[in-house]
């Protein structure tokens, strides 16, 4: 006797059976490597969730080992990872967190590197150099990142680099509002706002629009085969009795930055406040940028800086609060672009 075929009939928008198609939720999950443990803790809070537990281990080889400690399959992962000092083993961190996370089923990996590595090294300057930031995007990609999201990179290009979506975001808010809430009247009604060299002019500018500033340039040349030496040359525009805030997107060694601020009173500001969002700190910047020319430092915290080298007149602002805004527009499809003013 012939067996009765079942029939089983198909839902006309999507071609299939009822009860077959589940309702899937969104699940966030942060996490972080080991570079800025306080970072990623207050990003987790920021946003109003736990932090994922992981496991790290350096073994006595070197070796890293990563692994999470809880289910992650089919979650939005954010991995918070900042590259300070040794920025080799964080790099190297990472890629092993994204391969776990690759290997554990997470449905979409987003690395939040609020200072993104090599980042200065985003052109070939003279033959036979390599384009290291080029190289770590594409080592996130490969590892299986499918989206970048970073704090004010040295070169806007860079976002060209990694083979998917890039959300480059601003501290300038965060800079802004400090400026906003401390600034004298008469701070105010003699500000300058100074780019330290011609690379940053196009970021100072907006600061002076903001600000309702003026904007001077100081032109300076660097020796290509000497690293970290900077010859301040001339200031474009008017600083004779005016508070100069000098703004930046990092600090090393500090020398660009004292050599500017040097040159500024040289030419008779009566006040130079330095603006930066990276404090790199390499030595022996602490100790020069103490220098009597500088009268505060303002940074933000995407790279931890230790008590050795904090001091006296350093103000360190957090970042938190916008790499959660960001996270939340990100998980939610929303617009990071409106969160600097552009358009939704």
């Amino acid at each position: 006797m012939a067996r009765k075929k079942k029939t089983v009939e198909l839902d006309k928008d999507n071609g299939i059976a009822p009860g077959l198609v589940a309702k899937t939720k969104k699940r966030l999950v942060v996490a972080g490597g080991r570079s800025h443990p306080q970072l990623v803790a207050a990003v987790a809070e920021a946003i109003g969730t736990e932090l994922a537990p992981t496991e790290h281990r350096t073994f006595a080889s070197g070796e890293i080992y990563a692994r999470f400690e809880v289910s992650i399959r089919g979650c939005d992962l954010f991995l918070v990872q900042t590259f300070g000092t040794p920025v080799n083993e964080w790099l190297m961190e990472t890629l092993i967190m994204i391969d776990a996370a690759k290997r554990a089923s997470a449905k979409r990996i987003t690395v939040v590197a609020p200072y993104f590595p090599y980042s200065r090294q985003d052109k070939k300057g003279r033959g036979r150099e390599p384009i290291s930031a080029r190289l770590v995007a594409d080592l996130l990609r490969t590892a299986g990142a499918d989206r970048i999201m970073s704090v004010d990179l040295h070169a806007a290009q860079i976002q060209g680099f990694f083979d998917g979506p890039v959300d480059h975001l601003f501290a300038k808010p965060v800079l802004l509002d400090y400026f906003q809430k401390t600034l004298t009247a008469e701070d105010r009604e003699t500000l300058t706002v100074v780019s330290p060299d011609m690379g940053r002019v196009r970021v100072a500018d907006t600061w002076s629009d903001s600000l309702g500033a003026p904007l001077a340039i100081i032109h300076k040349r660097r020796d290509p085969k000497v690293a970290n030496q900077v010859t301040v040359h001339e200031i474009v525009g008017t600083v004779d009795g005016r508070t100069c805030l000098l703004v930046d997107d990092m600090i090393d060694t500090g020398g660009t930055i004292v050599k500017a601020a040097q040159a500024l009173k040289a030419n008779g500001a009566r006040k130079v406040i330095v603006a930066a969002t990276h404090p790199i700190f390499s030595d022996p910047a602490s100790e020069r940028l103490q220098d009597s020319a500088i009268d505060e430092v303002v940074v933000t915290d995407t790279i931890p800086l230790s008590e050795s080298r904090r001091f006296p007149g350093l103000t360190i602002l957090p970042i938190a609060p916008l790499l959660a805004r960001a996270i939340h527009e990100v998980f939610e499809d929303g617009s990071v672009t409106s969160m600097f003013g552009g358009d939704a």
